[in-house]
């Protein structure tokens, strides 16, 4: 039986705010794989795949083979009273929370392209889906308002903790940890302003000049070797903060220049301290339910901490709106369209997928560089030839095919997120099996990212896989870095920008050197190189 946690008032986020008159995309390998693959089973339902993801007659992936029922569905046997949950244990269990990506892969090895998770305390049960085809199918035939396996720690967060804030208007409780009508309807608010023609063109210049500083704040702190310091990661996440802050906050926060007890700063910890704590909450038995954890408590905190500061900047956007008249950025459009309280919550949800998630993509991608100085070679001419010398602005990374291919054959190897996943509204069949109403699929892009069944040579990094000329193919729901459908992505546009763009810079500057031994991968909670990333830059 679930307990109650206990509640504890908010001291920085208990206050009102005012509103003004009321007015899609924050969701877009090794070498080992390659002889994994080769012992990988088929599913039992095969069906033809379509070469875009663009919406396709539904009825065209309708399963006619006979359907299995759920107690057949293979995979790790759960134990009387304790399910599966000890095998997350630690020094019980073999399954560590690290290192999920080999998990999967061993459980797709084993047991197929369909892999039943049972017995999670706390938890619905979980389904592992290995097949492009069956993901493509189920996206293509959701519903309106599809569900996203929520994170229950941050849904309490939102709806018992802090429900006098997030329920003060009606549909303002975001777009993470939130379903059906009201989901729906703060999405098509904030998708409005967000997702109209040129919303992330606009910060094309700023978000050039962030990069710039960045790229010229690494140069101050290298080493006598040139190297970058241990903590490069931080100093990349004060380069997303910045970032971020420009597009969600309308200012910038002055991150490269924090010190210990600054706001950025403590943005900065908060972030990652949510991050942190999100995955041993979730995956581990939920202990908070009943009491408050002292990592439960640290969450909270956190998550008070990011809710305050938005606050504050959306109350500076409400007087530069009553002092100007009008509307220069995305935080006073979505202040002047949907209100002051669905601006704060939707800077918050930016806030909470928007840093970690855009910060590791950019350390992974500069990490994968460096141990190939030909691709860099290739964006350093196609960027020269683009920019020609002069500075940065709308449409310029459109001529810039090469650099972003090679952002996404990094994401395709080593996703940020290795999976996206549905709860699923109604009983379904996938991969032959009838799924029940309430099962979380888990469609796990990195394992299918790594095979050679949907990437021919998927161990080798190849960005000319993703360019119009190329003759490969693949398909296009084994690597979905921001989603799919009503789910994806809110900021996928503003995401990109800021890739392609610190990216471009950084190649503009420097050639980048790895030196030291080689780092594999964990869930850190993103999938990320375990240690310190200490890249050695030479000035072009």
């Amino acid at each position: 039986m679930r307990g109650t946690a206990v509640m504890w008032p908010l001291r920085t986020v208990n206050r009102s705010i005012c509103t003004t008159a009321s007015r899609q995309q924050v969701s877009e390998g090794s070498k080992e794989m390659g002889a994994k693959n080769s012992m990988l089973s088929t599913c039992p339902v095969h069906i033809q795949r379509a070469r875009s993801t663009h919406v396709v007659d539904a009825t065209a992936f309708e399963v006619s083979s006979p359907v299995k029922p759920w107690e057949d569905v293979p995979g790790p046997k759960p134990l009387p009273l304790l399910g599966n949950t000890w095998r997350f244990t630690p020094y019980i269990g073999s399954y560590s929370v690290e290192h999920i990506d080999r998990i999967c892969v061993s459980l797709r090895a084993k047991y197929g392209k369909c892999v039943k998770m049972a017995g999670l305390l706390g938890r619905p049960d979980m389904l592992f889906v290995f097949d492009a085809n069956e993901v493509e199918r189920v996206f293509r035939g959701e519903d309106a308002a599809p569900h996203r396996p929520s994170m229950p720690s941050l849904n309490y967060y939102k709806h018992t903790l802090r429900k006098d804030f997030f329920s003060a208007e009606e549909n303002c409780a975001g777009v993470i940890a939130v379903h059906g009508d009201s989901w729906s309807a703060f999405r098509t608010k904030v998708s409005r302003v967000a997702l109209s023609a040129g919303a992330a063109a606009q910060y094309t210049a700023p978000v050039a000049e962030v990069a710039d500083c960045f790229v010229e704040r690494i140069r101050k702190i290298r080493d006598e070797n040139m190297e970058t310091p241990e903590d490069f990661l931080n100093e990349i996440h004060k380069w997303s903060l910045e970032s971020l802050g420009l597009i969600a906050l309308d200012t910038r926060l002055g991150c490269f220049e924090a010190c210990e007890g600054s706001e950025s700063q403590r943005l900065i910890d908060a972030v990652k301290t949510f991050f942190l704590c999100v995955g041993e909450l979730e995956l581990r038995a939920p202990w908070w339910r009943l009491y408050p954890t002292a990592m439960f408590r640290r969450y909270v905190a956190a998550l008070d901490t990011i809710l305050s500061v938005t606050l504050r900047h959306v109350d500076k956007a409400l007087e530069e709106i009553k002092l100007n008249g009008s509307s220069k950025s995305l935080l006073q459009d979505l202040v002047t369209a949907a209100g002051a309280r669905v601006a704060a919550v939707a800077a918050l949800d930016m806030f909470l997928v928007g840093i970690d998630t855009t910060s590791t993509a950019v350390a992974s991608i500069l990490y994968q560089l460096s141990s190939r100085p030909h691709v860099q070679e290739k964006i350093y001419e196609e960027v020269t030839k683009a920019l020609q010398g002069r500075p940065m602005s709308p449409g310029d990374l459109n001529q810039m095919p090469y650099l972003k291919a090679t952002v996404k054959e990094v994401l395709r190897m080593y996703p940020v997120v290795i999976g996206n996943g549905r709860q699923l509204t109604k009983d379904t069949v996938i991969c032959g099996y009838n799924i029940p109403k309430g099962t979380q699929v888990i469609f796990q892009h990195y394992v299918m990212g790594n095979s050679e069944e949907y990437f021919k040579d998927a161990s080798q990094f190849r960005p000319e896989r993703w360019l119009k000329r190329t003759a490969q193919r693949h398909h296009a729901f084994a690597s979905l870095p921001f989603g799919y459908g009503k789910r994806m992505c809110l900021g996928r546009r503003f995401a990109e920008l800021e890739i392609h763009t610190v990216i471009c810079k950084m190649i503009q500057a420097y050639k980048i050197e790895y030196r030291r031994e080689p780092l594999e991968y964990h869930i850190h909670p993103m999938y990320t190189p375990n240690g310190p990333i200490r890249l050695r830059l030479v000035e072009r």
